[in-house]
């Protein structure tokens, strides 16, 4: 009953399809459609939390197939939605399933990958509930550092006779000795003692390298073999001088795994895979069929077939137990510009029932990405700048033009959407990013003309653009 309580009050901030849009308009510009379609997705999985429990686990997830060129907000849009609903995301390359037993991987690695960032995901929120008393544990053992104790067998060695007069030094050095402590550990707290070094013991494990060479979908062998070892060969102590905080912090992570209960950590991290789970497959076009092939292409349908179990729902071994894979929710993207989304498996295309076309960007947009977002591009330069001691600004002709240039040589070579913004970005400002700390002029101001005279010539020269831009 706890447990189900605990789901509602997590789910009970979860953002309405309006914020979620609302928020990714922060980070990326344009792609309203994909952001409703992703919108949609995630609050349907609070709708399905409030639905009776004889239906919950019928309402499968609307997974969905991100289709657009490449540089135009796909992954960055999964990205984002995940993090604003604290989620487990891997993001994985479709291709790299290919010619399996050769470089390919076993796709049940997904699952397992996944599971293992949910079990990290849920020790850092367990850390975070144990982190007070943990670090009172810490405190206490750098005090006992710093201030060792008196033995036992010192104690005993006081001489029966002097029995009164010696338990009356005893009481006056346990005052004074408590004293001291306090003053220091109040000493540690102001952070007077951050300079001082101290020696403690860490653990150093002396397992063996073990490096096993095995097929495809074997990887969790090895992660046993190493477990094994492990257990054969404990871990030994090994003494480390280092700062104080420092210390603390080697300290503070030992407390807090003792006071880690690691059963509960892996129940929720299951769960969270399970129910909030998202896993992105990007290039999923490039394991596609293509009308143009006139026999099964193996490589390609049978990576097909190893999702397609995957995506409608199975359950996947891992270290840390079984894990379904029902309630994942699945994005895959796509330019899909040789092949379409009806090449794929029927199967597999029913298994991704919303599509959503995502446009390419125009100059305009370009504008907008380079000044509007939290993380815009013109920002992060500023920022990068500002620790040199230079002051940079960007004419508004200026930001106009390094717009238009990128949108141009989009237009002339590989359209590689607004990835092309950073080539441009990067040699507009190669030669003050090099003289940045010599430079005596410490405010830099970029106009129109600045742009098109230092990338004219590039410009210009079609096949030189192709290899600089």
């Amino acid at each position: 009953m706890k447990k189900t309580d605990e789901n509602k009050d997590q789910l009970m901030h979860v953002l309405t399809p309006k914020e979620i849009v609302s928020e990714l308009d922060k980070y990326i510009i344009g792609q309203h459609e994909a952001k409703r379609s992703v919108a949609i997705a995630l609050r349907n999985r609070w709708r399905r939390q409030q639905v009776p429990p004889e239906l919950r686990d019928e309402i499968a997830p609307k997974n969905i197939i991100m289709m657009g060129p490449t540089g135009v907000g796909k992954t960055e849009i999964a990205r984002r939605l995940a993090r604003l609903a604290s989620s487990p995301f891997l993001k994985v390359e479709a291709t790299k399933f290919t010619e399996l037993g050769y470089v390919g991987r076993d796709v049940e690695s997904m699952v397992r990958d996944i599971t293992e960032l949910a079990v990290n995901m849920a020790k850092k929120q367990e850390q975070e509930e144990v982190k007070s008393k943990a670090m009172a544990l810490a405190e206490e053992r750098m005090l006992d550092i710093l201030l060792p104790k008196k033995t036992e067998e010192e104690a005993e060695d006081i001489e029966e006779e002097d029995n009164e007069r010696s338990l009356e030094i005893v009481k006056s050095d346990k005052s004074e000795k408590s004293s001291t402590r306090e003053k220091l550990r109040a000493m540690l707290k102001s952070g007077k003692m951050d300079e001082r070094y101290v020696e403690i013991e860490v653990e150093s494990s002396s397992m063996p390298m073990v490096e096993i060479f095995s097929a495809a979908g074997m990887e969790e062998m090895e992660l046993n073999v190493r477990e094994m070892f492990g257990n054969v060969f404990p871990n030994k102590k090994k003494k480390r001088r280092v700062k104080i905080p420092e210390a603390m912090e080697i300290l503070f992570q030992e407390e807090s795994q003792k006071l880690i209960d690691m059963d509960k950590v892996i129940d929720n991290a299951i769960r969270m895979t399970e129910q909030n789970g998202i896993i992105f497959l990007d290039e999923l076009d490039k394991v596609a069929d293509s009308e143009s092939s006139y026999g099964p292409d193996v490589s390609r349908e049978g990576v097909q077939r190893d999702l397609l179990p995957i995506v409608e729902g199975s359950a996947v071994a891992t270290k840390y137990g079984m894990v379904h894979t029902d309630h994942i929710l699945f994005i895959a993207s796509g330019a899909f510009n040789v092949s379409k989304p009806s090449d794929l498996l029927p199967e597999l295309q029913g298994r991704f029932p919303i599509r959503v076309e995502l446009d390419s960007l125009t100059a305009e947009d370009f504008v907008r990405i380079l000044t509007e977002p939290k993380n815009a591009l013109i920002t992060q330069y500023k920022a990068l700048l500002a620790t040199e001691g230079i002051e940079l600004e960007f004419k508004e002709s200026a930001v106009q033009q390094i717009a238009a240039m990128a949108s141009m040589v989009n237009e002339r070579t590989e359209n590689i959407g607004a990835r092309r913004l950073h080539t441009v970005m990067e040699k507009l400002l190669d030669d003050i990013s090099f003289d940045a700390p010599d430079m005596k002029e410490k405010k830099v101001v970029i106009d129109k003309k600045d742009v098109e005279n230092r990338l004219k010539d590039i410009l210009e020269d079609e096949n030189l653009s192709r290899y600089i831009l």
